[in-house]
């Protein structure tokens, strides 16, 4: 894998950092204070996001989107990562899974994404499927023209400000060698559609200003028309989707280590006890050092799946391995930066505790450490029979 950057993604990487430093870093403690982004504050880091040309850099260009190739795309995304996610987030990608749209649901539901008319939001958990999707109880059931949808979704991030819901609901079940396994099929449902009620789901630690919602579908219709790709193949949909958000996961948590990373050694540097600076001492200096390497290997592992996404040869054990060590790593460069700072590490005076308690979602959003390790796993196992 080369490893210099090519002068074009060496400008999106400064081009980026500079906007997130100018644009993003200067609203986080009013973000954090009222866990949530005004209006006019949202409005207008959006409208700056679209003037730079960095909204929907993940869509083709052939579409109106940034036409960013994987790698300077993961690049980007490490540099958003640096700042809140209630922020970042409003420099929009939308959902990958939208360019399965056909016909009609390319001018109601693609085109307007990029264009930055509409949002998204993707809806698959369910109080009691996590991790075990086809688990799901939520159904869209055929009747006629129409499908009738009935079940609830929770920790369904930022539905409160989406405009549309990308829906995962079963809609038969078919026979197998290991017996009876449902089938999931994806959907494109408004979210002013009569039928569902969308609500503030509990207050979370992590990523104030960014909330996670519950969804509740009551004789809820839509279309036929609505359905995204084949009645049963949702999940093939959701798969491709996947892949590109635990690589995003992956790259915005090395950006964001990065920036706890420097925050740490700028402390060390200039904090002094006994005499001197706290990062001579040998036990703050051994644990810098080690943050530091995590970041490097975590950056590494995450390029190389963008790399390998670039060439069409990105596997699901690629991101796996890229999302738990990147998620791994961060909290644990997290935790000891607030080992570092001391007492002030846990004060709100400073951002060392936001960053610890952001840190800790990474490893259980778009698939829990114990998913990703299961899906490398099987990987290894599966040459030999397993």
């Amino acid at each position: 894998m080369d490893l210099d950057l090519t002068p074009e993604q060496q400008l999106v990487v400064s081009t980026v950092r500079e906007f997130v430093e100018r644009e993003l870093y200067p609203h986080e403690a009013e973000v954090e204070r009222l866990d949530k982004v005004p209006d006019e504050v949202a409005a207008a880091i959006k409208a700056k996001a679209m003037s730079a040309g960095l909204y929907a850099a993940n869509m083709p260009a052939e579409l109106g989107g940034g036409g960013l190739d994987p790698v300077s795309l993961t690049l980007a995304e490490r540099e958003l990562g640096r700042a809140s996610y209630a922020l970042q987030i409003l420099v929009a990608r939308p959902s990958n899974i939208l360019q399965a749209c056909e016909g009609e649901q390319r001018e109601k539901y693609l085109l307007p994404s990029i264009r930055g008319e509409r949002v998204d939001c993707v809806a698959m958990t369910e109080p009691d499927a996590g991790s075990d999707v086809r688990s799901m109880t939520t159904t869209a059931t055929r009747a006629g023209g129409e499908y009738v949808i009935n079940g609830s979704k929770h920790f369904i991030s930022h539905a409160d400000v989406a405009d549309f819901v990308i829906l995962f609901a079963v809609t038969g079940t078919e026979q197998t060698s290991r017996g009876q396994r449902k089938l999931i099929s994806a959907f494109l449902v408004d979210s002013d559609t009569p039928g569902l009620r969308i609500s503030p789901g509990p207050g979370c630690v992590s990523n104030r200003g960014y909330h996670q919602c519950e969804l509740s579908f009551a004789d809820c219709r839509v279309p036929v028309a609505a359905r995204l790709g084949q009645e049963g193949k949702g999940l093939e949909l959701m798969s491709q989707w996947l892949g590109a958000s635990r690589l995003t996961v992956a790259a915005t948590c090395v950006g964001r280590a990065r920036r706890v990373l420097d925050a740490a050694i700028q402390w060390a540097a200039t904090r002094r006890q006994f005499g001197q600076q706290i990062g001579r001492f040998q036990g703050i200096g051994f644990q810098l050092a080690d943050m530091a390497t995590a970041v490097e290997a975590a950056e590494l592992l995450t390029l190389r799946a963008a790399a390998r996404l670039s060439k069409g040869q990105m596997t699901d054990a690629d991101a796996a391995m890229a999302k738990v060590f990147a998620s791994e790593a961060l909290g644990q460069i997290a935790d000891t930066a607030v080992q570092i700072f001391g007492g002030m590490g846990l004060m709100e005076e400073l951002p060392v505790e936001r960053w610890w308690r952001d840190a800790r979602v990474e490893r259980i959003w778009d698939g829990t450490s114990e998913i990703q390790r299961h899906i490398i796993a099987r990987s290894l196992l599966r040459a030999h029979g397993g």
